[in-house]
């Protein structure tokens, strides 16, 4: 199986690159085996705090750019890979996943691709709409996990208003899950230091002031709870990930 997480969001500022860090902490933390690609080329800062098997590729409307993606793929055939996406590549990366033809056709099914799409959504009406296209666009045919990022809106009653959201999530399956809040101050000094969240909050750590690492510690047994709810990232999901042999790979 070949395994690809996309962190998306598709707008700026909707909080990919924390999700993005809590998730290969998770990994980390879980002794899961897997790659890393930074894709956002203005501001890779997510692969500044986790250097490790990190990958930079850049998704770009540039023939010879685009061969550099197939990176992604290459990857994946050995360990389940995460890409944290830029702002505003939707239609590359359709583009590429489309383009070679990585859903229903003999390569897809050869190699048994599976793409995941981690959605970080802020309640806000264009975050929705954008969500909305991508699960038009894919019919299914990809996983979608729909991430409500609680630090930037507290409130999703709204939601209810949206009966295609409601339809097109039960028609493909979506997985939902709440992404805890990290308070600002918090999340400055971890940022401003330059620190993995495993440093932030180990316990000989002078890195932060003894209650601000319990709020921490208390973020992250919320958000590993949200991740462990899909299913998705799991010793037993990364152990079906088949290991192709490296004169397989092209």
């Amino acid at each position: 199986m070949a395994q690809i997480h996309f962190i998306d969001g598709e707008k700026g500022g909707v909080g990919k690159s924390l999700f993005c860090r809590v998730l290969l902490q998770y990994c980390l933390d879980k002794e899961l085996d897997f790659q890393f690609v930074e894709s956002d080329r203005t501001n890779p800062d997510v692969g500044a705090f986790y250097p490790d098997n990190c990958h930079q590729v850049f998704f770009s409307e540039q023939e010879k750019k685009s061969f550099e993606v197939d990176l992604i793929f290459n990857l994946s055939l050995k360990k389940p890979v995460f890409v944290n996406l830029p702002a505003q590549v939707y239609p590359m990366v359709t583009d590429w996943i489309k383009g070679n033809s990585l859903i229903d056709s003999e390569i897809a099914q050869e190699y048994n691709v599976q793409i995941y799409k981690w959605f970080l959504c802020t309640g806000g009406h264009d975050s929705i709409k954008l969500f909305l296209e991508t699960l038009q666009e894919f019919k299914g045919k990809i996983c979608h996990v729909f991430v409500k990022n609680m630090g930037l809106c507290d409130d999703w009653e709204h939601l209810k208003l949206y009966d295609e959201l409601k339809q097109l999530q039960k028609k493909y399956s979506v997985l939902e899950v709440e992404f805890p809040k990290l308070s600002s101050m918090e999340r400055n000094l971890i940022d401003q230091k330059q620190l993995t969240f495993a440093d932030a909050i180990r316990k000989d750590s002078q890195h932060l002031p003894i209650l601000s690492k319990q709020r921490v510690v208390n973020f992250m047994k919320e958000a590993y709870n949200a991740i462990e709810k899909t299913g998705l990232v799991t010793v037993e999901a990364f152990e079906d990930h088949s290991v192709i042999e490296k004169d397989q790979v092209a």
